[in-house]
């Protein structure tokens, strides 16, 4: 027969005084640690209202998945149904924000996640009716929490709300207009805002976000570059601003993808590719049909070194693509572009060529990746001792009008084949 558990009261009466002391110890203990971890953090508590509505969490869905129209519209009810809620224009701002940009192609991180893309001559044409939007939607959001905070200084959603604005605009204008000094102290206030909101609430965990990209952004910085930009006497630490964006993405209810997406390319950009990669991995397994999300992982395995293992990531999102309504818009340039410097680097010099101008030829490419694109095409002909179809590629790169990014380079080879060296 087996035996039946005694009840507690039985058990503890069977000790010592001084066992049974220790015992009711540990179980008050436990106890405790159970009520704790049950009532320790409710990121409910920590975030405005709005973000937990069933349509911000459907607008935020086709965000993430590309569907730029369908979240904008969604948003677009939000902010009419909330019209003094900063965080609704907020949502609108960053999705006008991100549909230019990816349709600039700026969303692929080969372009920024190394320094090079500071010294870009690359000009970005945003049409003015889109630029003159994000500007006014910024500022009317920081008008919004102005007034706010004005009525509650210890209103931390308006502090968050007014750093997230801050924050989209300075992304926009350091990867569109090159406005480094102008992208560096909006990129301060919306640290500070954040700083604010944590101070009123150290459980505001979205408001981590921007404090931790603005220390590892500053920790990166030369400090020729911190004086220039009026920054010096800013702090910074790398591994501060990781940890805050591991926080910001473990707790976090609006800001959770875009820390993530973040913690990626740092850890890219100082070349610690497991780490990176299992972070992005992370976001393409969450959301599948998110082209970006796998792309990013083929561009992390190429730069890891493992050129086998990215041009497979690269053919099967191309698979991927071609079954009816698995990506949104997919900009498949981006996707054939990456494939082909895999394959430029494992020295298969004719199919870098052929998907080189596969990413020339496809209708959304930008002008100026398509011109990227055309001077590599040119190069790899060269190896391939094609003079007349690199002559031919380097003199669409060059080009009058549009993007003149590559000319001086089609030009050096329009004169002097590319020897690879």
């Amino acid at each position: 027969m087996p035996l039946q558990p005694e009840a507690p009261s039985d058990f503890l009466e069977s000790m010592t005084p001084k066992r049974r002391s220790i015992a009711i110890l540990i179980l008050l203990v436990f106890a405790l640690a159970s009520g704790a971890g049950a009532q320790a953090y409710r990121p409910a508590d920590h975030t405005d209202p709005i973000n937990l509505t069933p349509l911000v969490r459907e607008a935020r869905n086709h965000f993430y998945n590309l569907d730029y129209d369908g979240a904008l519209s969604r948003f677009e009810t939000v902010m009419k149904q909330n019209p003094q809620s900063a965080m609704a224009v907020d949502y609108v701002l960053t999705t006008v924000i991100f549909r230019e940009l990816y349709h600039q192609d700026l969303l692929d991180t080969t372009y920024y996640a190394h320094d090079s893309f500071l010294s870009s001559k690359r000009d970005v044409p945003v049409p003015e009716a889109t630029r003159q939007r994000i500007e006014d939607l910024t500022d009317h959001a920081i008008d919004l929490c102005d007034k706010q905070i004005d009525a509650n200084p210890q209103d931390a959603n308006a502090y968050f709300a007014r750093g997230y604005a801050r924050g989209m605009h300075a992304a926009f204008i350091t990867l569109v207009d090159h406005s480094f000094i102008s992208a560096a102290h909006q990129g301060l206030s919306a640290r500070n805002d954040s700083e604010r909101a944590l101070k009123i609430d150290p459980g505001y965990a979205d408001a981590k976000m921007a404090v931790g990209i603005q220390q590892f952004a500053v920790a990166s910085l030369p400090r020729i570059l911190r004086i220039m930009v009026g920054i010096a006497g800013v702090n910074g630490n790398k591994e501060k601003g990781l940890q805050l964006l591991r926080e910001s993405a473990a707790h976090g209810i609006v800001t959770p993808i875009e820390s993530r997406t973040a913690l990626s390319l740092f850890l890219r950009h100082d070349a610690r590719y497991p780490e990176a990669l299992k972070v992005q991995r992370g976001l393409a397994e969450e959301f599948p049909h998110d082209y970006l999300f796998r792309l990013e992982v083929a561009n992390l395995t190429k730069d890891e070194g493992n050129g086998p293992a990215a041009i497979a990531e690269y053919e099967a999102i191309l698979a991927d693509a071609r079954k009816p309504g698995y990506f949104f818009d997919p900009r498949l340039h981006m996707t054939y572009f990456g494939l082909a410097d895999t394959q430029r680097g494992q020295n298969d010099i004719a199919d870098a060529a052929k998907n080189y101008l596969q990413a020339a030829a496809q209708p959304s490419c930008s002008d100026w990746l398509r011109r990227r694109a055309q001077l590599n095409a040119g190069q790899m002909f060269d190896l391939l001792h094609n003079r007349a179809e690199a002559i031919k590629q380097y003199q669409q790169a060059s080009a009058g009008g549009g993007d003149q990014s590559q000319a001086d380079a089609a030009h050096k080879y329009l004169k002097t084949p590319y020897t690879g060296k």
